[in-house]
């Protein structure tokens, strides 16, 4: 059975303003452009949020604290978040809360067939929703108490933490563009920062390069196009 505290630290109980104060959130994201969002929902939520950017990382975590909340990215450079999960959820004590997300369309089926409580579409940039999805798994004594205002407040990641993931994949692509699983791992990421990014132009481009994966294609043009698209935006951001 998922465990909280009986009692949170001295002023550190949940409020209407930041309901989710008193929780750590451990966020195992590869990308940084993500991690910044996830960082400021959590910010302007009260919780406390640590970072891994892999499954080997997120065990190391793990095996010296215990977050009230993972929050797990379904593609990461090291194996499927779908394996964290399912050990999370296999766990005791269990993790109070545990999370998916991914920008596939079917991150959320995958996901709940691990073991996940919950799904975090990318786009993650909501305030309220981002806040409302936490709640809801969480038992009474964890809420904050009375009304709660609810804002629509949307997030802006910094710019800069982008430019660092399309410097990631160019440098990715550049070493294993002739690697299966390696293709497989540059659509999942793409079309997750594309989404947060509202870049239409790559979100495609990741899209069709999963959807020839999918159907044993030749890729050999969807990389050429995807890595010709990273270097004319990391060419746009030297400019500005």
């Amino acid at each position: 059975m998922p465990e909280f505290p009986d009692s949170f630290p001295l002023g550190q109980s949940p409020t209407a303003d930041r309901p989710l104060l008193g929780l750590t959130v451990l966020m195992v994201e590869d990308s940084r452009y993500a991690s910044e969002a996830m960082r400021l929902l959590c910010l302007r939520s009260g919780a406390r949020i640590r970072r891994a950017d892999n499954l080997a990382s997120a065990r190391r975590h793990l095996a010296v604290y215990r977050p009230s909340v993972v929050i797990v990215d379904l593609g990461l450079p090291d194996g499927s978040g779908e394996d964290l999960i399912s050990e999370l959820a296999r766990g005791t004590p269990r993790v109070g809360v545990i999370l998916g997300t991914s920008g596939n369309d079917d991150g959320a089926q995958l996901a709940a067939a691990a073991g996940a409580d919950g799904f975090l579409a990318k786009p993650i940039e909501n305030l309220a929703s981002f806040q409302r999805i936490i709640l809801e798994h969480l038992p009474a004594d964890a809420q904050p108490k009375g009304l709660r205002r609810v804002t629509d407040e949307v997030i802006a990641p910094d710019k800069l933490a982008l430019q660092d993931d399309l410097v990631h994949i160019a440098n990715f692509l550049t070493a294993s563009a002739s690697d299966q699983a390696s293709i497989d791992y540059v659509a999942q990421f793409l079309s997750g920062i594309a989404r947060i990014a509202h870049d239409d132009v790559m979100q495609d481009a990741a899209a069709n390069l999963a959807r020839h994966r999918a159907g044993g294609q030749p890729c050999a043009e969807d990389i050429d196009r995807i890595f010709g698209l990273v270097q004319e935006r990391l060419q746009q951001r030297k400019v500005v």
